[in-house]
């Protein structure tokens, strides 16, 4: 009996092969749902027209001179959400190992933190930065581990560990330039 074409070709894209269709969807879910609640949190407290209060409050900053149009962050996050997304269930599905549960653990940690850093918004810049820093730190970390797990999965999230890099810059830079939104609560 030949093998199911659709099968291989989710087995492909999600390191799956031997895994039950139970276990790739269990996978499938908390790897969507982390990514979901984070990017709802960023998308909340997102500075746009239509979230005037944040926007506001951000437009009220001395800015960065190498921030990108709002209209550039709406085009880059969903591939990159969606890189993040595959990056986590590609080692879910991966052989059980402590290199495996490290890096689950590094990939949830990074989604948190992620969240962390746009929940804090603009009166809190000494906060915001202080996540950036761990958020990076902990998707290098992610990075460095899920190579060992699996190095396809370590290459989905380059572009992500790229950006949230010029993120942080672009975070230091308000953090810098506007001394009296520094607290950290």
């Amino acid at each position: 009996m030949p093998k199911n074409p659709v099968r291989g070709a989710v087995d492909s894209l999600a390191n799956s092969r031997g895994r039950s269709t139970q276990h790739i969807l269990i996978g499938l879910g908390l790897t969507v749902g982390a990514v979901a609640v984070s990017a709802l949190i960023a998308r909340m407290n997102a500075p746009t027209e239509d979230n005037f209060e944040i926007y506001s409050d951000y437009e009220e900053l001395d800015q960065p001179a190498i921030k990108p149009p709002s209209k550039v962050f709406a085009l880059v996050w969903p591939p990159l959400f969606m890189a993040l997304t595959l990056s986590g269930l590609r080692i879910w599905n991966a052989p059980k190992s402590a290199a495996r549960t490290q890096a689950l653990t590094l990939w949830g940690m990074a989604q948190a933190l992620n969240a962390v850093w746009m929940a804090l918004g603009p009166k809190r810049l000494g906060g915001q930065l202080a996540a950036a820093v761990a958020s990076f730190g902990t998707a290098l970390a992610y990075v460095w581990r899920a190579r060992q797990v699996d190095p396809p999965a370590a290459n989905l999230v380059a572009p992500y560990v790229g950006w949230i890099g010029f993120a942080n810059v672009l975070t230091e830079e308000l953090w810098r330039k506007n001394p009296g939104q520094r607290t950290m609560h």
